[in-house]
This record gives C-alpha cells, sequence and structure tokens, in this order.
C-alpha cells in the first residue's frame, strides 16, 4: 500500500502531514536526510496517525537536532503519540 505521507519544509519547521508509519518512512528517508541542520520544529497538527516506525524517525531527526547544538520542538501531536513515546521512551 502506498503511503500518503508528506512532508514540507518552512523556514525551520517540518510539517509532516498524513500517516506517519513504516511505509511512509520508507518513501521520506531520502528526502528527510538531506535536511538542513538548521531544523527547530517538527509540526505533526495534520499527522493522522504514528507507528513504531513513524516514532523511530521522529527520535533520529530529534538525536540530529540535539547533534547540531539545538533541540527539536514536536507540536501537534497525533492521538497516541504521547502513549508510544513512552512505551519506547
Amino acid at each position: 500500500m502506498a503511503s500518503n505521507a508528506l512532508a514540507l519544509l518552512e523556514g525551520d519547521t517540518l510539517r509532516l502531514r498524513g500517516v506517519l508509519d513504516r511505509a511512509a518512512v520508507i518513501a521520506l528517508w531520502p528526502q528527510l536526510q538531506a535536511l538542513p541542520a538548521k531544523l527547530a520544529r517538527l509540526d505533526l497538527a495534520e499527522v493522522e496517525r504514528v507507528d513504531s516506525a513513524g516514532l523511530a524517525l521522529l527520535a533520529e531527526l530529534a538525536a540530529r537536532a540535539r547533534k547540531a547544538g539545538h533541540p527539536l520542538v514536536i507540536t501537534g501531536a497525533p492521538a497516541g503519540y504521547n502513549e508510544l513515546s513512552a512505551a519506547y521512551r
């Protein structure tokens, strides 16, 4: 099944839309690897749901931001995100 996920970079904010699942991670990974170090925010307001693969992707983006010397602020977390995040720490 094809992913409907979309990533749009606006300044220092990455806006994600759709379902952030394994298929989306595979489709988005090449685009997200080229993100600039200035990325400061992830806007998930239009993400319908996230699974463990999507959570791993978000964790990787957060780790890259920390390595670049600044925290990554995540806004608009979809339903279930906080519980999944807590489960995986």
